[in-house]
C-alpha cells in the first residue's frame, strides 16, 4: 500500500486491489465456477474497497485471505513486499515470514535514575512490558525515599578561620555508587523476570555512565556492547524504536552471515542440500534447522511425501502449489529458522533452496 497522500486521493491502492481481484477471478473461472459463484465469493473483498478508514491510514502492506469456510481476514503489515495473487486450497504465507523470523528479537531498556522502561521489540515491532510491575521506577523506591544526594554536606562551627566546615565529599561519591548498584540491582531482577527470551540481547538507552555502571551490574548474559546515549525519558518512542533497531541490525545481519557460513563448512556433508525434493521431505518431517529461500523466485509445482517425488512446473497452474512456500511454512511451524535471500546471496547459487539439516 501507498502511504502519500496524492497517490491516496488518486485512489491507486484501491485501483491496485481491482486489479487483484480481476486476476482471482480469471483463476476461479478456470476452475469451471459459474461467474455468479465467484462475485458472490469475492464480495467481501469487494466491499474492503469502501471501507474508508483503510485507505485513509494505510501502512506498508496490506495482507488479505479469503477462505470459504473461515471469511475473510485481512492485516495491515508494517512491511512492504510485492503485490501478488495466489488462488490454491491453502494459503501463501511466504512474504510474511520477515514479521516473525528475520526482523531480529531485541529487548530495550530505558534507563535513567528516575525512569525506567522495557519494551520488546524487533524491526517491525515495538511493545512495551511494563517492567514497573517488577522493577523499581526510580532510584529512591530501590534505597528508599528519604534518600538525599550526599555530594557535600556543610557542618555549623568554629575553626580557626571562623567558617563552616565542609566533609564527606568522598564518602557522598561511594554512597552514590553503592545506591546505583542496589538500584541496577533491583532494575535487573525484574527485567530478567519480564524477559522472555533469556538469548535476545538487551540494548540500553542511558547515558555513558549509566550504561558502564549497568552493564557491570546486571546478571542478564546478553547485555549489547553499544547503547543510545543521552536520556531516555524525552525521546519519541517512534523514533526511539527506529534508532535502536538501526543500531541494533548488524547484530541479526551477522546472525543470517554465520549461518551462511555454517552451510558452507557442511556443504560436502549429509547436513545441507540444495536439491528441492530432499528439503521439502526434511522440512515435512521437522528435520530443517536452517532454510534459504531465494526470495524473488517461486517454485511451482507437486511433492508426493511417501516417495519424496517432487515434480516441478514452470508457472502456477490449477493443480500446482507453491513449494517454496511449502518448505518455508513447514520449516517455521517446526521450530527452524527461514532466511529470505537475494539470488546472490544465496549460498548455492543457482539454486531456490538450500537448507542446514538438524541430524
Amino acid at each position: 500500500m501507498d502511504k502519500q497522500g496524492m497517490q491516496q486521493n488518486l485512489h491507486l491502492a484501491q485501483a491496485l486491489l481491482k486489479n487483484c481481484l480481476e486476476e482471482v477471478r480469471v483463476v476461479l473461472l478456470q476452475h469451471q465456477l459459474h461467474e455468479n459463484e465467484v462475485e458472490d465469493y469475492l464480495e467481501p473483498i469487494v466491499q474492503l474497497l469502501n471501507r474508508v478508514d483503510l485507505w485513509r491510514n494505510p501502512s506498508d502492506g496490506l495482507a488479505i485471505f479469503l477462505d470459504s469456510e473461515a471469511g475473510l481476514q485481512y492485516y495491515q503489515i508494517p512491511l512492504p513486499f510485492e503485490t501478488q495473487t495466489f488462488v490454491a486450497s491453502h494459503f501463501y504465507l511466504k512474504p510474511l515470514l520477515p514479521l516473525y523470523q528475520n526482523d531480529g528479537l531485541y529487548y530495550l531498556l530505558e534507563l535513567s535514575r528516575d525512569y525506567v522502561k522495557l519494551f520488546k521489540a524487533s524491526r517491525y515491532h515495538f511493545e512495551d512490558l511494563y517492567v514497573e510491575d517488577f522493577a523499581p521506577k526510580r532510584l529512591e523506591e530501590a534505597i528508599g525515599f528519604d534518600y538525599k544526594p550526599k555530594m557535600l554536606q556543610f557542618r555549623s562551627g568554629q575553626n580557626i578561620g571562623g567558617a563552616g566546615l565542609f566533609h564527606g565529599h568522598g564518602e557522598g561519591k561511594d554512597d552514590n555508587k553503592k545506591e546505583l548498584v542496589k538500584f541496577f540491582r533491583e532494575v535487573d531482577k525484574g527485567v530478567k523476570k519480564t524477559i522472555e527470551n533469556q538469548n535476545a540481547p538487551l540494548l540500553l538507552a542511558c547515558t555513558d555512565y549509566l550504561y558502564s555502571f549497568y552493564k557491570q551490574t546486571s546478571s542478564y548474559k546478553n547485555v549489547y556492547d553499544q547503547h543510545l546515549g543521552g536520556d531516555p525519558e524525552f525521546k519519541v518512542k517512534t523514533s526511539l524504536h527506529q534508532d535502536s533497531w538501526n543500531l541494533i541490525e548488524p547484530y541479526f545481519k551477522k546472525i543470517e552471515s554465520d549461518m551462511i557460513l555454517k552451510f558452507k563448512e557442511l556443504y560436502h556433508t549429509q547436513k545441507t542440500s540444495y536439491e528441492t525434493g530432499n528439503i521439502l521431505s526434511a522440512a515435512l518431517n521437522g528435520i530443517v534447522d536452517t532454510l534459504f529461500i531465494e526470495n524473488e523466485k517461486d517454485i511451482f509445482g507437486t511433492f508426493d511425501l511417501k516417495t519424496n517425488r517432487v515434480i516441478i512446473d514452470k508457472s502456477k497452474n490449477i493443480s500446482n502449489t507453491s513449494l517454496t512456500n511449502l518448505a518455508a511454512i513447514e520449516t517455521f511451524r517446526q521450530g527452524g529458522k527461514v532466511f529470505l535471500l537475494s539470488a546472490e546471496d544465496m549460498p548455492v547459487k543457482n539454486s531456490n533452496l538450500n537448507a542446514i539439516f538438524r541430524y
